[in-house]
């Protein structure tokens, strides 16, 4: 666990540090598209901070190949070079993106190319665990199909997302926790190696989110653009497909002494690719509604508008800031919910908790005008819109000190007002 958590914090820091000159860099460079009629920021703000995050993935890599247990993965497993390969391939056209604009055919195109570069290096489907049964093998063309599937429903959920400041990132660190911890259990708890890729790509993960947000969180600085949006979405991809197949149900059942068991142990995945869906699954949402929204009115399914999941959270009346917590509460609930369902002996607490969290989120989802007061002892260290406002304080003046001499000696010159007005109206009439 240290050197998963070393490898964390040197990405997260890594991704912090660059982020400031890249975003000095994405101003020179003119990469400050002016605000459309979809977006929700004001002023034109730099993109291009996925160079930030790139290169917070290539130190977190680099520092795990130095390190003693981790070492090895780099000499046993061809993933991290194919995770490089297509993640660098993505990145370089999310650039381009930001930079100029790619139309979204070729976009797509892109997508796959990256997606078929890492199949062509190994990661790709080779089984789908069945308890009971075991792996039950797919042929190389449908491994094929189902991972570059994979890799561009989730590069495009990501990047649909990416509508709120801090979004995408928070989103997206949520999940790759969840999977994190998901990954590092089947390999540390049940001794299977097969899982460490996928607990090192979390972590790095985990820490390029980390590093961004300070940056991204709303006012944002700066945003990732495509080239960080893509690129998370296919470390997440990356990370489901380099579990799914490896891990043989019959090594649980060998421990755990009970098949049911193990159907429990493996519930997350029992059907193939389901945990990494349910982690995403507010962006799969999002994306599924806005094909079939945009298809329906006769547009492409990849033309921009204003009615993702966000937007809409916005139009109801919740805050920029409220709007993106509200994400980030379904998107962990659902996550660490499945990854919770998978401890055995917990089934009906966690339901009624599930329940409890859900009918709580309800609430507060259908009271945007509701802004909540903080205790007087921490109001200096929240938004000033949690603070109590202050009672006016009307200041009464001293009725012997109200009018001076001078002042009442004016006044009956110039008359009361009313005789000035009845002077002027019989005036006119004569």
């Amino acid at each position: 666990m240290r050197e998963y958590l070393l490898v964390l914090f040197v990405t997260a820091a890594v991704t912090y540090l660059l982020t400031g000159p890249v975003r000095k860099f994405a101003i020179l460079a003119g990469a400050m598209p002016p605000v459309r009629a979809r977006d929700v920021h004001r002023e034109p703000t730099p993109r291009l901070g996925g160079i930030a995050m790139f290169g917070g993935l290539c130190a977190g890599l680099l520092v795990a190949s130095q390190l003693t247990k981790l070492s090895g993965l780099f000499i046993q497993s061809a993933d991290i070079r194919a995770l490089l390969a297509g993640a660098g391939i993505m990145w370089l056209l999310g650039v381009l993106d930001d930079k100029w604009g790619v139309d979204a055919l070729v976009k797509l195109g892109g997508q796959m190319i990256a997606a078929g570069v890492m199949v062509w290096q190994g990661v790709t489907v080779i089984s789908i665990p069945v308890p009971g049964v075991g792996p039950v093998a797919v042929t190389p063309t449908m491994g094929m199909i189902i991972s570059v599937t994979l890799v561009v429903v989730m590069v495009n959920a990501v990047n649909f997302i990416d509508g709120l400041d801090g979004l995408a990132a928070g989103m997206v660190c949520i999940a790759a926790m969840a999977f994190f911890l998901y990954s590092y259990r089947l390999w540390y708890g049940y001794g299977i190696n097969d899982a460490a890729p996928a607990v090192l790509f979390s972590a790095v993960l985990i820490g390029m989110c980390l590093g961004f947000l300070p940056h991204n969180l709303h006012p944002a600085r700066i945003f990732m653009g495509d080239s960080g949006s893509m690129m998370l979405g296919l470390m997440l991809a990356v990370a489901a497909i380099s579990i799914t197949g490896r891990v043989d149900p019959d090594l649980i059942t060998a421990q755990t002494l009970s098949q049911t068991a193990t159907v429990h142990e493996l519930v997350p995945i029992y059907i193939p690719l389901l945990l990494p869906l349910t982690v995403i699954a507010l962006p799969l949402a999002d994306l599924l509604l806005a094909v079939v929204r945009r298809t329906w009115s006769g547009r492409s399914p990849f033309a921009a508008d204003k009615q993702h999941l966000h937007h809409r959270l916005l139009q109801v009346g919740h805050s920029h800031s409220r709007a993106v917590l509200i994400m980030y509460f379904w998107a962990a609930l659902i996550a660490f919910g499945t990854v919770a369902f998978s401890v055995p002996g917990r089934g009906r607490a966690l339901v009624l908790g599930m329940a409890g969290l859900c009918l709580l989120g309800i609430v507060v989802l259908l009271m945007p005008r509701f802004r909540p007061r903080a205790p007087r002892a921490v109001q200096a260290f929240v938004p000033p819109r949690y603070r109590k406002a202050p009672e006016p304080q009307v200041t009464e003046v001293p009725a012997e000190a109200a009018l001076s001499a001078e002042d009442e000696e004016l006044l009956g010159r110039l008359g009361t007002g009313a005789t000035a007005v009845g002077g002027v109206r019989h005036g006119g009439q004569g």
